[in-house]
């Protein structure tokens, strides 16, 4: 079964529920700063996890100190659907600290 996109305004709810995520173009984003590199990589596998239990790949990228992931459905084109708000409640719930950023 495919994911629905969402309308703009479900977008703009669902973020007021996750601060620190925003509207990046087509796809909803947050960057998270943990204190070292090697909480940065462990949050990188916590997520790889998430994201092969959802069957839900967003894009990661790890930096020093940062990991910045951007999500979106590939399979509805590409649009914002429920399962992208799935995918970041779930980093949320694991996220050192909740990542301030």
């Amino acid at each position: 079964m495919a994911a629905e996109p969402l309308s703009q305004k479900e977008i703009e709810d669902r973020l007021r529920e996750l601060p620190g995520w925003s509207l990046d173009g087509d796809r909803i984003a947050r960057t998270y700063r943990l204190g070292t590199h090697f909480a940065a990589t462990g949050l990188v596998v916590h997520v790889a996890g998430i994201q092969e239990e959802l069957d839900h790949h967003s894009d990661l990228t790890l930096g020093y100190n940062t990991v910045a992931l951007t999500v979106n459905t590939h399979s509805a084109g590409g649009a914002v659907t429920a399962l992208d708000f799935e995918l970041a409640r779930r980093v949320e719930d694991i996220a050192p600290g909740h990542g301030a950023s």
